[in-house]
């Protein structure tokens, strides 16, 4: 399993790239309706990766908490669903109804979105202001699969919501989010990745 990391490099401050996609049963949700009143947050994920199921679980309770702060929520698989079929759409409806994911899970068939944001592993966290600016890109927290002594918590993620919901500079010095390559159709991975 190779592990990656964040990019970093849509940097501080950066306006969120927009997209406009289709979730599992085909339904295209615009950008506009996924961002809340107070912000937007974007998880790159997948059905397959070990690091993402690690979370999943979490993930969907931190959606709640979300969406009661005014900050909608969208996970993104922009996985090569022909090389990895575990990650086909109709594997995306499973895997969310199995872990109680209310948000919208949308697919970038293209991979252009992933580009756009410099995504490069799944998970991938990026946080938005209200005025969609980015506040954080970064780890949900320090735990990792098969590492039964850091819980998880959403710590670092709660944090820079919370610090983003009360005026609070970003956080310097973010650990990057580590998973499992986006998996990228043959020729088509970005130049950051590699």
């Amino acid at each position: 399993m190779a592990e990656a990391y964040s990019t970093f490099s849509l940097e501080e401050g950066a306006a969120a790239p927009e997209f406009s996609l289709p979730d599992a049963t085909g339904r295209c949700f615009a950008f506009s309706e996924v961002a809340g009143k107070n912000g937007l947050l974007v998880i790159f994920a997948c059905n397959h990766c070990p690091f993402v199921v690690h979370l999943a679980e979490a993930l969907a309770g931190f959606a709640e908490e979300c969406a009661a702060q005014g900050v909608g929520v969208v996970a993104i698989n922009s996985n090569d669903v022909e090389n990895y079929p575990q990650d086909a759409p109709e594997a995306m409806l499973r895997f969310a109804g199995d872990f109680g994911w209310d948000f919208p899970y949308l697919y970038d068939e293209t991979q252009e979105v992933a580009k756009a944001y410099a995504a490069a592993c799944t998970p991938d966290f990026f946080l938005f202001t209200g005025d969609l600016r980015l506040h954080y890109a970064g780890q949900f927290d320090a735990s990792r699969p098969k590492n039964e002594r850091v819980p998880v918590t959403g710590e670092d993620l709660r944090r820079a919501l919370d610090g983003m919901l009360t005026g609070a500079p970003p956080i310097a010095g973010a650990v990057p989010s580590s998973g499992c390559n986006i998996k990228w159709k043959p020729g088509n991975a970005p130049s950051y990745f590699g």
